[in-house]
């Protein structure tokens, strides 16, 4: 058995090597996002992050348009993508962020109190549908629930996703999150396939490092079946405590308000969504050897 287990491990090694070590461009080291993003990195963790485009490709195009999501979609810096819906007036589901037009086109109308002939007027064809953004988009989601406060409208968007993803035979590849842990929930119990993320900007336990706020995050997380939790990159300040609590089957997703989004691998347990063990267990291999070179 001994035997055995030390040939898979050459094996293994020697694939990597065949391969080549080098990353693919959407993996990044989380001390050298904890470096760039808070300048306060006591400890060096060595951990695999998994970089997707928050809103699209943010930085160069107008955040969650058709142009920032194909980008994001074409670039290979970015492992999946994360948009935001809600509904229109008149019963579509647009991408938009925002309960109101105002910081992007200076318009006080709400998304919804406003048909959707209108809002893409305003916006000179900027804001667009879900449907025309699934048409074009390949790689992996997450689709963030904009909710409103009306927990049966959230849960009729999250019903014309879900069926929409299974016509497209896209289960696998879409994450579904909510700062609302009542949509999350609603998710988890209604559709367990799919994977949730339960999102928080600023929390007590962003600044006040306390044992018991760290670990009533997850509480809420495990509370609401989520499985994963999504931070502010703020919270980075609370990297030592949130990797030192985090249960396996919780996996720790960091944004900002640029296009940035990533997954922390801490162990083999934290994934992308829709890929394996075996695929995560390689590439986090991959990584380490990558390191040491």
């Amino acid at each position: 058995m001994v035997l055995k287990w030390i040939a898979v491990g050459a094996t293994v090694l020697l694939a990597a090597m065949i391969g080549g070590c080098a990353t693919p461009p959407y993996v990044q080291s989380l001390d050298t996002i904890l470096d760039q993003k808070i300048n306060f990195n006591r400890i060096r963790y060595q951990y695999m992050c998994t970089a997707g485009a928050h809103r699209g490709a943010s930085v160069d195009h107008r955040e969650n348009t058709l142009a920032a999501l194909e980008a994001a979609d074409q670039d290979d810096k970015y492992a999946f993508i994360e948009f935001d819906v809600q509904y229109s007036k008149d019963g579509r589901i647009v991408v938009y962020h925002d309960k109101r037009m105002l910081r992007l086109f200076r318009s006080l109308k709400a998304i919804g109190e406003t048909d959707f002939s209108d809002l893409a007027a305003l916006s000179n064809g900027e804001i667009v549908t879900y449907d025309q953004v699934m048409a074009v988009l390949k790689k992996k989601l997450n689709i963030e629930i904009k909710s409103q406060g009306d927990l049966l409208e959230d849960q009729r968007l999250v019903d014309e996703i879900v069926a929409d993803i299974r016509r497209r035979d896209r289960e696998k590849d879409v994450l579904i999150s909510s700062i609302s842990s009542d949509v999350v929930k609603y998710v988890s119990r209604k559709y367990p396939e799919i994977p949730t993320g339960q999102v928080f900007w600023l929390t007590s336990s962003t600044y006040l490092h306390f044992d018991q706020l760290t670990r009533k995050l997850y509480e809420d997380i495990d509370a609401s079946r989520a499985d994963y939790l999504m931070l502010h990159v703020a919270n980075l300040r609370n990297i030592e405590d949130l990797i030192k609590y985090k249960p396996k089957g919780k996996t720790i997703v960091f944004w900002d308000f640029d296009d940035t989004i990533f997954i922390v691998h801490k162990d083999a347990s934290d994934r992308l969504w829709g890929h394996s063990g075996i695929r995560t267990y390689f590439q986090l291999l991959r990584f380490k050897l990558a390191s040491l070179l």
